[in-house]
């Protein structure tokens, strides 16, 4: 069986809406609905494990109650840094579970194609990300910002979630960066410690996360 991990713990504090960003309304629906119905719906899942704001489980089981899902699911706290909240969500996994993807729960613009992308390639390689490509000329700067230097954008990419993985694999990264002390932004950068291959799936379209009060705007044009 397979799985994917919800990340649903983040403070969101960027958005200043004054409430959790994943519940504000995005064509329709909370945004972090969409991003879950699509998994829901994805014949590569067959569990999901939502990691929450300790003290928001039952919002999100409410939420949960008020829609037709098809796929058991979890809510379990998240811990104090994403990398904390994924292995708390690992953790809740059916012991049985052989891919997991792991997914922002602020990135609502998902589709089934980019999910079943990443189950195949994590199922051939072990581990795979979403990612696209960098268009946009890079600068360094220097600590008062201004321009130190150009930065070769021709092997560069911005990597997205879904993160899909072996069970194994990233169970195996996340240990070894807990034992070194070591906090990750994604889920990859484990992979790196252990030494294991990454592939890269490009993402057939948009799949920005909510951050700002603009990316809200944009990610509903991208879904109207």
């Amino acid at each position: 069986m397979n799985a994917a991990i919800i990340v649903a713990a983040g403070s969101g504090t960027r958005m200043g809406a004054g409430v959790d960003k994943l519940f504000l309304n995005l064509a329709g629906q909370p945004v972090v609905l969409h991003a879950w119905r699509q998994l829901d719906a994805s014949p590569w899942v067959h569990q999901i494990v939502l990691v929450v704001r300790d003290g928001q489980q039952d919002s999100f089981q409410n939420l949960a109650q008020n829609v037709r899902l098809a796929k058991p699911f979890k809510i379990v706290p998240g811990g104090k840094e994403r990398q904390d909240s994924v292995f708390n969500g690992l953790n809740a996994l059916d012991p049985a579970t052989e891919l997991v993807a792991i997914h922002d729960g602020a990135r609502p613009c998902l589709t089934q194609e980019l999910i079943s992308a990443t189950f195949e390639a994590a199922a051939k390689h072990g581990a795979a990300v979403a990612a696209q490509k960098v268009t946009d000329t890079l600068k360094e700067a220097d600590a008062s910002g201004f321009i130190c230097r150009t930065v070769d954008r021709t092997r560069l990419w911005a990597v997205q979630t879904p993160q899909t993985f072996r069970l194994s694999v990233i169970r195996r990264a996340m240990e070894a960066a807990r034992q070194q002390g070591l906090q990750m932004t994604d889920d990859t950068a484990a992979c790196e410690l252990i030494g294991q291959p990454v592939i890269l799936v490009p993402s057939p379209s948009p799949n920005p996360k909510i951050t700002y009060p603009s990316d809200l705007l944009y990610a509903e044009r991208l879904l109207s």
